[in-house]
């Protein structure tokens, strides 16, 4: 038998629960079964039963049955050639057994092999193999009286074997009792316990029914405070002449208790006082083991960690639990680099090198430049995760940036900071939200609109942006069901031929529709609104753009919107209307997204949904456990001179 066929036996013996068979008594020895001998051996005598055992000892001159049936035709020739065969069980019908077939399915020697031709002999040897294999899943039911034989027939039409397994079930044993002695110690809590247990008098024999009641056993009590609780050996005795079995399992609850202090062992990456910021409970509370296992992922999510090992300190002589946290450092620096061209940035270069401690606890710092044909940048950020509180994170930056657009071209100076309430893959959060402050200074060329010349300008802006974001999608970088809701606002100060203000608002909304469990509908909506100072005082870098793989595909980056008479350029605008339709189909890993998209940029303060620019396309997706690959190719509708007949956009994750 190959490695691959003696692991699977090895899988179904460990999946199927080892019962006891008895039938209802012990089996004792009552005599010396090496008594004297009184009398010379007869060695054609027949042998003596063993004491205490009523089971004659076994003719070896009988000849064994074969349950292996093979067709009558079957020749030496037959069995030398090599066939296909398919697998047939029969018999299964009455008892409701899918999840019995499926794990046969997935065990089985001749399922695992159907796809290599093989001679009889081979065939023969697999059919023995899943004929034990079927008698063992049977057994883990309550089928303890199940008959299986194997029929192997060759057809000669289709030149293949017929291996068919006939199954006589019998009936399914039940539990006639079920104990848990001890769970009484746990007082008002032991009847949710037992419940927990879910294992009932009456209920048919089921092996993944007991261990998925023992395991939810063990969690229900960690969960009720029971920190050093022991469950016991489970003992299952079956009696074949009732058709029952008793099962018992021992638990000692050990007593509730309630969580202490978090003590850190080994190399102190982490204070104490931040571990205990991290954790979802305080000293003084009921102790739920859950707890531990959020506090051992937050930790590993940090980044900062290689591993991670938390253990509860037992002290008999009080009711709380110290926690024991031990952690072993993951390499700290980081250094990045990218390369890539776009049709509206250019060749674009860019490197960094992170420390994610360099400030303690958690503070990262990074250092990032970019070098390309429209871009330059050089910058310093702070990002402090879990400050305060547990997934809100303190930023600070200092930025000096050269950008080239169609647009506009800045030289501008950026100091700012905020903090923020995170969301991540491993805790998706519903509600998220950031608040800041941001000083800059920008000098910006663009096109006077009255005399069509250049200018440059500077401008010193203060403000001070919030969002608020609600998340109501079952996935963060590919949702298939759910809405997404966000709003920003940012009140700004400008100082260019005097001070002025004016208030910047953008709403976000998204909306995702399962029609099938392959095709989900998604639609996409963004309105945006400058109030308070005409379009011409506004810094050109804050005003709306749209067009590009994150707006409106099919039109090159930012081309949308007003543009100047001149070097028809776009100028931006002080209002925004984005919508975007898609179907997307999975297919395997990959998938097909036809898509719709329109939107436009508004010179009024107030987005007038007139004058659309339309852009469809098709996208594929490759979906990855990190999230999808997107590829999409659009082409505008009503496209304008100097659009492009079509724009590819790449990124990680959908569209929207």
């Amino acid at each position: 038998m190959s490695q691959v066929a003696a692991g699977r036996r090895v899988a179904a013996r460990l999946a199927a629960l080892s019962l006891i068979l008895c039938h209802g008594h012990a089996l004792a020895q009552d005599s010396d079964p090496f008594g004297e001998l009184d009398a010379p051996l007869d060695p054609s005598a027949p042998l003596d039963p063993l004491p205490g055992l009523g089971v004659p000892w076994p003719d070896m001159e009988q000849e064994s049955g074969d349950d292996i049936a093979v067709a009558p035709d079957a020749s030496i020739a037959d069995a030398a050639g090599e066939r296909t065969y398919v697998v047939r069980v029969e018999g299964l019908e009455g008892i409701g057994a899918a999840g019995l077939l499926d794990q046969f399915a997935e065990l089985s020697t001749l399922q695992a092999n159907r796809e290599d031709p093989a001679n009889a002999a081979q065939v023969d040897r697999r059919a023995r193999e899943d004929e034990e294999l079927m008698a063992e899943l049977l057994r883990a039911y309550g089928y303890y009286d199940a008959l299986v034989r194997t029929r192997v027939e060759r057809t000669e039409t289709a030149n293949r074997f017929v291996v068919t397994l006939e199954v006589e079930p019998g009936p399914q044993y039940s539990f006639a009792e079920v104990s848990l002695p001890g769970l009484e110690a746990a007082g008002e809590d032991a009847a949710a316990l037992r419940e927990a247990f879910g294992v009932e008098v009456g209920a048919p024999i089921d092996a993944a029914a007991v261990t998925t009641g023992e395991a939810a056993l063990r969690l229900e009590l960690g969960r009720r405070g029971y920190a050093f609780a022991e469950v016991g050996e489970l003992d299952i005795k079956v009696d074949h002449d009732t058709r029952t079995a008793t099962l018992v399992l021992p638990v000692e609850p050990n007593g509730e208790r309630r969580f202490g202090r978090i003590v850190v062992e080994g190399t102190p990456l982490f204070s104490a006082r931040h571990i205990e910021r991290i954790a979802r409970f305080e000293p003084g509370d009921e102790y739920e083991a859950p707890l531990l296992d959020d506090l051992r992922r937050a930790l590993v999510a940090t980044g900062l960690v290689s591993s991670v090992a938390i253990r509860p300190i037992d002290d008999p002589d009080s009711r709380t639990v110290d926690i024991a946290v031990a952690l072993e450092p993951a390499p700290m620096r980081t250094i990045a680099g990218a390369a890539g061209y776009g049709t509206g940035e250019g060749v674009r270069l860019e490197a960094s090198w992170q420390h994610r401690n360099l400030i303690k606890p958690e503070g990262a710092v990074t250092f990032r430049g970019v070098a390309g044909t429209r871009e330059q940048l050089v910058s310093a950020t702070l990002r402090r995760n879990n400050f305060i509180e547990r997934d809100q994170v303190l930023t600070a930056q200092v930025a000096a940036s050269h950008v080239e657009r169609d647009a506009y071209e800045a030289n501008t100076f950026l100091v700012g900071g905020g903090i923020e309430r995170q969301t991540n893959i491993i805790w998706q959060k519903k509600w998220t939200w950031a608040v800041g402050a941001d000083l800059i200074a920008t000098d910006e060329r663009d096109v006077d609109i009255d005399s069509g010349m250049t200018r440059r300008r500077t401008f010193f802006i203060g403000a001070l942006p919030a969002t608020l974001s609600y998340d109501g999608s079952n996935d963060l970088l590919d949702p298939t069901e759910g809405f997404r809701l966000s709003g920003r606002f940012s009140p700004e100060a400008s100082l260019q031929d005097g001070t002025f203000f004016y208030a910047r608002a953008q709403i976000d909304g998204s909306v995702y529709q399962p029609v099938s469990d392959k095709v989900t509908f998604a639609g996409r909506a963004r309105l945006g609104s400058i109030v308070g100072a005409a379009r011409d005082r506004i810094a050109p870098s804050r005003r709306f753009y749209a067009g590009g793989g994150g707006s409106v595909r099919g039109y090159g980056f930012q081309r949308l919107g007003p543009r100047d008479p001149i070097f028809d350029d776009p100028i931006g605008g002080r209002s925004l209307a984005e919508f975007a339709l898609e179907a997307r189909v999975r297919v395997g890993d990959f998938g097909i997204v036809p898509f719709l998209d329109a939107g436009n940029i508004y010179e009024s303060s107030l987005p007038e949904l007139d004058d659309l620019r339309f852009g469809a396309g098709l996208g594929v997706r490759y979906h990855t456990n990190f999230g999808p690959i997107r590829v999409d190719v659009g082409t505008p509708l009503n496209r304008r001179r100097g659009d492009p007949r079509v724009a590819v956009y790449v990124s990680l994750g959908q569209a929207f």
